[in-house]
């Protein structure tokens, strides 16, 4: 493979641009950017918006017009060669007479993987791949977990005070954090496909669990409410039963569990040797359903519980400049953990600050990781 020039990773820094204007709409789908050059001049621009319609290829040439025979193709995922809700990227490339694709990753998924690229080789087409493919892969985390490994990304948000607690031994929380801080958390639920939650969560506090803010553009897009819910306690009255949208009630028990009639929610059942909700089993449900990210927004319990199996991939805490004291509740519960050597150990990848808060993203380290700093 040849050198990539200068040219070409500013075209394809545009092009990854681009792709993160989808992010809150073209999910299940990932967000894709492209870019059309020809004789050193952008001809067409595109990115994906919205499941069902154009990807980013296709809306850059449609912006090209005629002027994208010969031109170079800069996108930051390989070209789709499937027949899905659209048709294949490639073959519209090869139609339109593109003369050379450079992509910054190949599709790890099954019904493309490779397919894409040997299409445009076979039409006799250049394909260069590889151009930052790190900070594509970065757009798209949870949509290559979730073809990879048929489960979506789980993402863990908590918000403390500088001291680690979460509420009061009253469990009074509301509000730890500021108003900036709350409204990010908008933006993480706009991205996912799923924000999860435990029942004690919707007892003590009745969320919606919805993205309403009026700046977030969803594309009418809302992210499907998981409540896990052992014991079916789901009241009825439930704030998130009366929106728009998926609400779906997680429970532990036999075959015959039935919810109440007048509950507005579809309720399964996964349990576990313990007579527990398998979340195992609830993440692959969600994958199922084309869910790329989860949201975890609840309590300690749950949040320690899926810590304890492995299954949080990243954590985002907003931490408040303030301490509550000793009566209070900490983060996450996680009785197996009696040893300093149990702990789990955090890659900090970002902190910044967000209004007076400060919020540390985090990805856990696995077993046989450098647990010492």
């Amino acid at each position: 493979m040849s050198a990539f020039t200068q040219q070409d990773c500013e075209h394809m820094a545009r092009a990854l641009r681009l792709a993160e204007r989808g992010r809150y709409t073209a999910h299940p789908n990932p967000v894709v950017g492209c870019v059309l050059v020809r004789d050193g001049r952008v001809v067409g621009e595109g990115f994906h918006v919205k499941t069902g319609e154009g990807h980013a290829e296709v809306n850059a040439l449609r912006a090209a017009g005629a002027e994208a025979r010969g031109s170079t193709a800069y996108v930051t995922l390989e070209p789709c060669a499937h027949h899905g809700r659209t048709p294949p990227c490639a073959e519209a490339l090869i139609g339109a007479g593109v003369a050379k694709v450079v992509a910054a990753m190949q599709d790890p998924g099954k019904d493309v993987s490779g397919r894409g690229f040997g299409m445009l080789t076979d039409a006799g087409i250049e394909v260069q791949t590889g151009l930052m493919a790190s900070v594509a892969a970065s757009l798209n985390p949870g949509f290559l977990k979730r073809v990879t490994e048929q489960r979506p990304l789980v993402r863990l948000k908590i918000a403390s005070s500088i001291d680690g607690a979460i509420a009061m031994a009253s469990g009074e929380s509301q509000w730890i954090t500021g108003r900036e801080s709350r409204r990010d958390v908008q933006r993480l639920r706009a991205r996912s496909g799923a924000v999860m939650t435990g029942i004690g969560t919707v007892l003590s506090d009745d969320p919606s669990l919805n993205v309403r803010a009026a700046d977030i553009d969803t594309g009418g897009l809302q992210p499907i409410r998981v409540v896990i819910d052992s014991r079916l306690r789901m009241p009825s009255t439930a704030r998130m039963l009366s929106l728009s949208g998926t609400t779906l009630v997680c429970c532990s028990g036999d075959r015959d569990t039935s919810p109440p009639q007048e509950l507005n929610a579809e309720v399964m059942i996964f349990a576990d040797a313990e007579g527990r909700v398998d979340a195992d089993s609830v993440l692959l449900e969600l994958g199922r359903r084309d869910v790329n990210e989860v949201l975890v927004e609840a309590g300690p319990e749950l949040a320690g519980h899926l810590l304890e199996r492995d299954l949080i991939d990243e954590l985002v805490i907003y931490q408040a400049p303030h301490m509550m004291g000793s009566q209070t509740m900490g983060l996450v519960n996680t009785p197996s953990w009696k040893a300093l050597s149990d702990r789990q150990a955090l890659d900090i990848t970002d902190v910044r600050r967000i209004g007076r808060d400060t919020r540390i993203t985090a990805t856990p380290l696995k077993s046989g990781q450098a647990k010492d700093t």
